[in-house]
């Protein structure tokens, strides 16, 4: 097929083909987006990253050579509509008053350690909330039974069911006041989609490339300051946002602000450095044939 670049947006994840990519159909095969890690493969050439998922002391646990976007390598589609008018909070099953916290990351990404964060934020923010996409029925109820076991009331857990419409998700989204991302394996998409709806998000980047990928879009999204380096300042200030009602207000008014200028939002930006990066590659693979 005469295929320049093959670009496998799969990595090993459920359904993935990798076996294709060993037949080496392209001169140059690419590892992208899908899979946040090395594929360990002689077969894949490249890895498109950014300097915060995969810092310059990281590159030797690569195989494949990493070629750097300038800003983020996280994509973002800058025309997405967020559904109007706004629910309001009772529709959504939220306290009209109380401080919203939020986590829309699969449950599987829930440690003990940051459910403690969790749990004593609440226990310390009178009238709180933690918002939480909904899992299966089992990891429900241990989920209240944990947070039960700590003190809070299950109440105050609240699971948002599945919205299949993109723009009704954002508009529902925005509702929240502010985003605790995990550790370990962060947010990806959910925390693009945060920021997008106008709700920060709060980070604390990890050791590996899953555990980074937040702090690349809160970066790119021109928030560096929430992006924390431990767990106690995580939760410092977490608490702070919840107790400080102006300080939260300058930070979402500077995001909603950032969304004409950071590069997070600027699509056109972010196609121009990726085109740019093929075009690097497809280059080096014809100055090598040619050599």
């Amino acid at each position: 097929m005469e295929i320049d670049i093959a670009v496998d947006l799969m990595g090993y994840t459920g359904e993935c083909r990798p076996g294709i990519f060993a037949f080496r159909p392209a001169p140059v095969q690419v590892s992208y987006l899908g899979f946040p890690g090395t594929m360990g493969a002689s077969f894949f050439d490249c890895i498109i990253a950014d300097q915060t998922v995969i810092p310059a002391e990281s590159r030797r646990h690569y195989s494949e050579a990493v070629v750097y976007l300038p800003d983020t390598y996280v994509p973002h589609d800058d025309k997405r509509r967020v559904a109007e008018p706004l629910p309001s909070r009772a529709a959504a099953g939220l306290p009209e008053d109380g401080f919203v916290f939020c986590c829309f990351n699969h449950s599987y990404k829930f440690s003990p350690q940051i459910f403690e964060v969790w749990m004593r934020l609440l226990h310390t923010t009178a009238g709180s909330v933690l918002w939480l996409s909904q899992p299966n029925d089992v990891a429900s109820r241990n989920l209240r039974r944990e947070a039960a076991a700590r003190g809070v009331a299950d109440d105050r857990i609240i699971f948002a069911p599945f919205v299949p419409d993109n723009a009704g998700h954002l508009a529902r989204l925005g509702l929240a006041d502010l985003f605790l991302d995990t550790i370990g394996y962060n947010a990806h998409s959910t925390a693009v989609d945060a920021l997008y709806a106008g709700v920060p998000v709060l980070t604390l980047p990890g050791g590996t490339f899953a555990g980074r990928v937040a702090a690349s879009a809160v970066k790119a999204a021109g928030l560096p300051e929430m992006i924390v380096e431990s767990l106690d300042a995580y939760e410092s200030t977490a608490l702070k946002l919840a107790r400080d009602a102006s300080a939260l207000a300058a930070i979402r008014g500077r995001l909603y602000a950032n969304r004409s200028s950071e590069p997070l939002f600027d699509t056109v930006r972010f196609t121009r450095n990726l085109e740019a990066a093929y075009l690097a590659m497809h280059d080096k693979v014809q100055s090598a044939a040619t050599s």
